[in-house]
Formats: C-alpha cells, structure tokens, sequence
C-alpha cells in the first residue's frame, strides 16, 4: 500500500509535468523551475516517501516501488505529462520512461544516480565509489545521522557548506538519511530488472538527459544510460553541479524549453 501523497503545482502553463524531487528535499525544491516554465508549463510536484508531507514508506518490499507507485498514483489524476525528475527523482522519472512510456510525453533527466547501468559496464566503478563514500557508510553504521548527513552533503550538495545551513535544513536531511540507503537495491542492484535484454528499448519517447560538468561520477553516469536509450540528448551545463535545478533553475529550465519546442506538438498529440 502507497502512503500519503502530498503534491503542489508550479506555474500555470498549459503542458502538464510530472516532477519528481532528489532525496532529502521535498516538492518545493521544483519551485524556481516552474517559476521559470510558468508561462508554458504547470508542474505537478510530489513528496516522496519519508519527504515533506508525505507519509512514509512502510519497510515492505523495495522503496523505489513505493516511490514510482506514488508517482503513478499522480498520473492516474493528471493524464499523460511531461515528467522532469533530478537525482533519485530522475531515475523514477527514468523507470516511468520505460515501464509506461504511453503515458510519458517526454522525458527530462538531471543525473539520475542510477549506478546499475554503470557498474555493469565498468565492474571496477564499485570499488572506487565505496572508497569515496566510506565516510558517509561509516557514519550510518555508528548511527551518527548527522555525520552521515553531512558527508552526503559534501559529496552531492555542491551548495553552501553544511555547517552553514540552517539548523532546521541540516536536522530534515539527517533525519531522512537511511532514504538513502534504502534506495540502493534499485540504484545499485537494479531490483527492477531494467537493464534486462530489451527494456530500455522500450523507452521511445525522446529523454533530454542533463548534467552538471562539475558533478562527481555524472559523465559516467549519464554515459551509460545514454548508451541504453534510444530517442536521448545529452545537455552539459559549464560550471554547475549536481543540484542545479534548484541553484540555477533558470539555465535547467532554458534547455527543457528548447527540448521541448524541437518535439513541437506531434508527439503530444499522438499520445493523448
């Protein structure tokens, strides 16, 4: 069973999209996206399990279900969309693309930490990503959320350090935190089966998949769910990170107008 769903839209545009937040936020992290799409596009915004206003996720099965669940639950109300998703939230946007493409319009990546596809083309990647987050594991098994937090932040915040966030930002993250290790047995272990023989050729709508060229592992990554995708461009943004939907969401948004204006209004109509 799905837990609460908390939404909010942005904008209010006339192109409906599905958008899907990164761990440790909530839906409002949309916010400057669809401030700057308001004209074009209303975003219909969820919680993710153990976010915002959301309830959470009951420790049956695999999170990530859960999460893409919710997600569909969302398009049962809205119809077909435009989904949009950045970091965990694009690889439930990626799964949706896949599993459902019917009901996917087009399809908008900004790094999704996918590791799976990665790992099974680079068996060495494993070893090296362990290393690099060995404080984060190494917190989360003392129980020290807060450290485990912290260490997550400096490799994926690429913001203002965290001694210098709000207390209130720094408790939210570090009470969510295990969110991330919950997500691994679909990120790293693939628990949905994806990269079997011929499931990524499902995808046939067209994906603008996003990076920031100064993202930790984000070039590979991207790399190898390129390389699976077949309708797929790629956009490098100079001089940002991992969470530029949320520090620069103007430049995230100016790529995803172009995108969507080259697919004009065919595909839209067709799958309606």
């Amino acid at each position: 069973m799905i837990p609460h769903i908390h939404r909010r839209t942005f904008g209010t545009g006339s192109r409906p999209v599905l958008a899907i937040h990164c761990s440790l936020a909530h839906s409002g992290a949309w916010r400057g996206v669809g401030a700057a799409l308001s004209d074009i596009a209303t975003l219909h915004a969820y919680d993710l399990p153990n976010h915002g206003k959301s309830g959470d996720w009951d420790g049956q099965g695999v999170m990530h279900d859960t999460a893409t669940d919710m997600a569909l639950a969302v398009l049962d109300e809205i119809g077909p969309v435009d989904v949009i998703g950045h970091s965990f939230g694009a690889t439930v946007a990626l799964r949706l693309a896949i599993e459902h493409p019917m009901r996917i319009c087009s399809t908008i990546l900004f790094e999704p930490v996918y590791f799976a596809p990665l790992m099974a083309d680079d068996p060495g990647f494993a070893g090296g990503y362990r290393h690099d987050t060995a404080a984060y594991d190494q917190a989360l098994e003392a129980g020290d959320t807060a450290a485990a937090a912290k260490a997550f932040n400096s490799t994926w915040g690429d913001t203002a350090a965290w001694d210098t966030l709000p207390e209130a930002s720094r408790t939210y993250m570090a009470e969510r935190i295990h969110f991330v290790r919950d997500s691994a047995p679909f990120l790293m272990n693939d628990s949905a089966d994806l990269l079997a023989p011929g499931r990524f050729a499902q995808a046939t709508g067209p994906v603008l998949l996003m990076r920031g060229e100064t993202s930790p592992w984000a070039e590979d990554l991207n790399g190898a769910i390129a390389r699976r995708l077949p309708n797929v461009q790629e956009v490098s943004l100079p001089d940002l990170g991992h969470m530029a939907p949320i520090t620069h969401p103007d430049r995230v948004a100016t790529h995803v107008r172009s995108f969507w204006a080259a697919q004009g209004q065919g595909l839209r109509s067709a799958r309606l």
